[in-house]
């Protein structure tokens, strides 16, 4: 069984902790998009990442700084997002982080797919990126990152495993959903609060759940998707009747 996730915008290098244990498996791609992003002006670069001035400036730095292959930090430690707060790697265990080296992906605008301790550099590149019109990514594999990896990431981690956890958001469950075959499990767990008759994700709320949800399977070496209907942490508790063979729905009452 393996487990899926999303990255995280802000980053740290943290090398002392925790050291690294190889390499992206994609890592030559990464190469391809780090060159390629190296030869946009700030403007371009600016309009890729979709974000402020100040923000966009330091990335740029970063760029024409960064070294793919050296002073990395464990990826489950450089990302420093709210779900990443909650799954706390650093207070877990070394059974706990053995459990996430072989049953957690991290999946990746820029780096495709992460093991939590392949080593990684702070980097801004989001899946839904796109460039300015009339540009493609490196290699002309399309005009966005769905394109540009394609069915790569659904054959790496679908490959490993027939049976996947999607904890990611839409963004990036995106990157695997399309390329399912029949008898593959894909299992979405859903954390949402009642309104009405229906139920509603709050999205700081399910990052925290999602997060805790991997620190509750790596805590109790879960093994099975039907393990994870007994998780009642932050409030949550698995509500059978909102619950589906592709959808597991925990409720916050």
């Amino acid at each position: 069984m393996k487990i899926i996730i999303s990255p995280a915008k802000k980053m740290r290098m943290e090398g002392e902790l925790l050291p690294s244990a190889g390499l992206p498996v994609f890592l030559e791609k990464t190469e391809l998009l780090w060159s390629w992003m190296k030869n946009l002006n700030l403007h371009e670069a600016k309009s890729l990442w979709k974000c402020s001035d100040k923000i966009a400036r330091e990335n740029f730095e970063r760029l024409r700084q960064m070294d793919l292959r050296k002073n990395l930090t464990p990826a489950i430690l450089s990302y420093e997002g709210i779900q990443y707060q909650y799954m706390a790697p650093a207070v877990l265990d070394e059974k706990a982080l053995a459990y996430l080296q072989g049953h957690l992906r991290i999946l990746s605008g820029f780096y495709g797919v992460l093991k939590p301790f392949d080593g990684v550099v702070p980097y801004r590149l989001e899946m839904q990126a796109k460039p300015e019109e009339g540009t493609r990514f490196p290699g002309g594999e399309g005009r966005d990152l769905y394109d540009f990896w394609g069915a790569g990431l659904y054959e790496k981690v679908m490959g490993e495993d027939p049976v996947v956890v999607n904890l990611a958001s839409r963004e990036y469950s995106r990157c695997i959903e399309p390329f399912l075959k029949p008898g593959e499990t894909f299992l979405t767990c859903i954390f949402g609060e009642r309104d009405g008759d229906k139920v509603k994700q709050k999205g700081t709320l399910a990052k925290m759940a999602r997060g805790e949800m991997v620190r509750y399977m790596a805590e109790r070496q879960i093994e099975s998707p039907e393990q994870l209907k007994e998780f009642e942490g932050l409030g949550y508790r698995y509500s059978e009747k909102d619950s589906s063979l592709k959808e597991f729905t925990f409720i916050k009452e």
